[in-house]
């Protein structure tokens, strides 16, 4: 399940953040965890393929120091997310920063009715969401502190005719997200959403169309940016909050009638 390095021993003073991120193998993920290792995190890096987490792993652990520490998981196997969140707690000494990135967004078509591509898109980006969430809450609620990022979308800002499940999905993730907020504010932890738009990753390949596409880079520098200012709610890149705004106040009549 690990294939971790073991961590150095350091001095109180001197000890770094820990970091996880779930869905790190490429993407929105990986560029995550480059950019907490730049940061001075050692960060579990999580997903399903472990080739490409071994090579993320080998690319940034250089100079004898562990920055990542690959973890192979499938999100929608539930039953082990609880010992596994123990685990790597347990290897790095604890955790303060942690990140769900894990989505599939297969291609729907406007006519298409498919309920194994909603399933999958409701296990992954939902399900598996909630319950490493539920997880990282208790014990972030336990320790009085932590950090919790959830990568949504633009897309479950409203139920477009193109792929219900995604958006039904994001919608979903968006308002649990929320609902930790309120029960964990008051306990010193920070919640942030973040809602991207078009980023140049797998996803994007069964987009029907897209425009201002950025970055993994990019879209990881935004939240970087929103991790730090102790954001609640973000779109990345910024100009996404003011279309959106308009999006959602376009009134159902009008709105069903559109193609996207």
């Amino acid at each position: 399940m690990t294939n971790s390095t073991p961590l150095p021993s350091e001095a109180p003073l001197t000890r770094r953040k820990r970091a996880a991120v779930v869905g790190a193998s490429s993407g929105i993920g990986a560029a995550l965890v480059r950019r907490l290792a730049a940061e001075g995190y050692v960060v579990a890096a999580l997903s399903r393929t472990a080739e490409p987490l071994h090579a993320l792993a080998n690319e940034l652990n250089v100079g004898g120091e562990t920055r990542a520490i690959p973890y192979a998981h499938d999100v929608t196997q539930l039953e082990q997310i609880p010992a596994l969140l123990q685990q790597l707690v347990k290897e790095m000494g604890g955790l303060d920063l942690f990140v769900y990135c894990a989505g599939v967004m297969p291609k729907v078509e406007i006519n298409e009715f498919d309920l194994q591509k909603d399933q999958d898109m409701l296990a992954v980006n939902l399900s598996g969401g909630i319950a490493w969430l539920g997880q990282v809450a208790a014990l972030f609620q336990g320790q009085g502190s932590g950090h919790i990022v959830g990568i949504s979308s633009v897309a479950g800002d409203r139920g477009r005719v193109l792929n219900p499940a995604y958006n039904a999905s994001k919608a979903g993730l968006d308002t649990y997200l929320e609902a930790l907020r309120n029960r964990l504010s008051r306990h010193g932890i920070t919640v942030l959403t973040v809602r991207p738009g078009f980023v140049d990753t797998q996803i994007l390949s069964n987009a029907p169309r897209s425009f201002g596409v950025i970055s993994p880079q990019q879209c990881a520098a935004g939240i970087w940016k929103a991790i730090k200012a102790h954001k609640q709610v973000v779109y990345v890149p910024w100009w996404w909050r003011w279309l959106m705004l308009a999006v959602r106040n376009v009134p159902s009549f009008i709105f069903r009638r559109l193609s996207f």
